[in-house]
């Protein structure tokens, strides 16, 4: 089932989310409608304070944003009570959306290698490096858990360039080509 993605000014959106076990309730719809939701919006990660659940879940799919010839590159995963361990490298900027945010795009600094600890959704522990886009995009959905945006690691002089889109969308004035659902209504 597609579900509507929290806009930008819900408070889910800024919570630290809580680790969950392998007793969570309808684990298995709920990592399905992600990828179903995700997928729908034309997203490569969604986190699941994004769909209103403030818990320590995420989904990431980088392989499509492979071309043909190398789709056995980028991954396909289900992160669950995950920590990032260790970061590496000198950060480098990369242009970040979010399905949060729609429409706002800017340059984000972030470290290129990260070391992720994390539970599949059989609950099997893993703990794998990540480099490139990879941990670009793990970077921001595990960001998401944290309760915090990538505008939050923008400049306060951007931030306050966005301010009018920002709350446009917290209003709910856009319309983005996917369900969202907005902390106020139009």
């Amino acid at each position: 089932m597609i579900l509507p993605i929290y806009g930008y000014g819900f408070s889910v959106l800024k919570k630290v989310c809580e680790p969950i076990n392998k007793d969570y309730p309808q684990l298995d719809q709920l990592i399905e409608n992600m990828w179903e939701t995700m997928y729908s919006a034309s997203g490569v990660g969604l986190a699941a304070p994004q769909i209103g659940e403030d818990i320590r879940l995420f989904i990431v799919d980088t392989k499509q944003l492979n071309e043909d010839e190398h789709s056995d590159e980028g991954i396909k995963k289900v992160f669950i009570n995950a920590q990032i361990v260790a970061e590496a490298g000198e950060e480098w900027a990369y242009e970040e959306g979010c399905l949060s945010i729609p429409f706002i795009r800017a340059d984000v600094f972030r470290q290129p290698e990260i070391t992720i600890e994390y539970y599949d959704e059989h609950f099997e522990k893993h703990v794998e490096s990540l480099s490139g886009i990879d941990a670009r995009v793990v970077q921001h959905e595990y960001d998401h858990i944290d309760g915090v945006l990538f505008v939050d690691h923008l400049t306060p002089l951007k931030k306050r360039m966005l301010k009018r889109k920002l709350e446009a969308i917290r209003k709910g004035n856009i319309d983005p080509e996917y369900r969202m659902k907005y902390a106020t209504s139009k």
